[in-house]
Parts: C-alpha cells; sequence; structure tokens
C-alpha cells in the first residue's frame, strides 16, 4: 500500500515543480508518463514485498512456499500496488493543493491500514461499522490473498478474492487515467 504513494507523490510532485509540462514537451506522452509511474509504483510494492518476505525468513528459519502461493502473492502484490497506485494517482490529479494532497492522503492510508485485516482478523466480535469498512476495503482481500498464499492454503474464495481485486484496480485505472488527462500540467 505504501508503494502506492509513490505514484501520487510523483504525479503531485512533478506538477508542483513544473517537471511535468518539461517533460511532456519532449518526446514523451501523458500515457507514457502514466505508466511510467505505475510501474514504478509496481516495481516499490514487489521490492517492498520480496524484502519484508527475505526478513521473515531471516527470522522464521524456513519457509515452505508452494509455486502456487508464490505465484498468489505476487499476483496479489501487482494488483495492490496498482490498485493503491491508481487511487493516489486520482487524488493527486484532482486536489489542487500540496496541504489537501497529503491530508487526504495519510487519512485514507490510516483508515485502510486499520479497517482491514492486515493487523487483525475479520470477525464477529468486531463492531458492525468496523465489520462494514472491512468488507468494502480492498487491503483486506489483499492481505488475505497473501497471507493464504504464504501459507499455501489457497481456496476457491481466494480466486473470487483475486477476481474483486482486478474489478476494482482496473476501475480505478480507469478513473485516475481520465482524472490524470484532465489535470494542469503545472500548478504555478
Amino acid at each position: 500500500m505504501i508503494a502506492g504513494t509513490v505514484g501520487g507523490s510523483m504525479l503531485w510532485a512533478d506538477r508542483m515543480w513544473g517537471m511535468l509540462a518539461q517533460l511532456l514537451v519532449g518526446p514523451i506522452t501523458r500515457l507514457e508518463y502514466l505508466l511510467g509511474i505505475l510501474f514504478t509504483t509496481l516495481l516499490f510494492g514487489l521490492a517492498g514485498a520480496y524484502v519484508m518476505l527475505l526478513a521473515s525468513f531471516a527470522l522464521i528459519g524456513s519457509i515452505s512456499l508452494s509455486a502456487q502461493g508464490v505465484a498468489l502473492i505476487t499476483f496479489s502484490i501487482i494488483l495492490g500496488s496498482l490498485l493503491f497506485g491508481s487511487l493516489m494517482l486520482l487524488i493527486a490529479a484532482l486536489v489542487k493543493s500540496n496541504n489537501a494532497y497529503n491530508s487526504v492522503q495519510v487519512l485514507l492510508l490510516f483508515v485502510i491500514n486499520f479497517a482491514s485485516t492486515v493487523f487483525y482478523p475479520y470477525g464477529k466480535s468486531l463492531p458492525l461499522a468496523i465489520r462494514a469498512l472491512f468488507v468494502v476495503n480492498p487491503l483486506t482481500y489483499i492481505a488475505n490473498t497473501v497471507r493464504d498464499g504464504f501459507n499455501s492454503h489457497i481456496t476457491l474464495y481466494d480466486l473470487y478474492e483475486v477476481g474483486l481485486i482486478l474489478f476494482v484496480t482496473l476501475f480505478l485505472l480507469w478513473l485516475s487515467k481520465r482524472a490524470y488527462e484532465r489535470a494542469l500540467l503545472a500548478l504555478t
């Protein structure tokens, strides 16, 4: 999820300092710039995930991962990076000030992080409002699929969750692309 913030921050900084307008004067199109940001976000997400995997291997000693588990983890991290990268690009394209962007980003990250199954499991003992946030939070589904891939406990429900994440990711990619096409090149 943190890798996703890279994309929005890059777009915001490039707009704020006038770099985006300078880049687009050259042979780079808006779409190529957007794809470059998303690729960078993807690399950050995968690198961070595999650093954490190596750290857990160092702490635990041995990890038994199946090929299907590694594939599920990798695909979930890719989708999660693109999903949150698209979300942050959408926010960066819509807001007009750096303070507004940072405020929305911090609030959103706080809610998304703590209203998901990343830190504690979903259960009937949770208040109804928290359970509702868990259900609509894409990080819940990403965390569940990564956890199941890590434990090599892959079920049909994991495929449903990946499909849902894929749909939300594609929708956010489309929204962020449309907002980015309409965004100002520089804020000066």
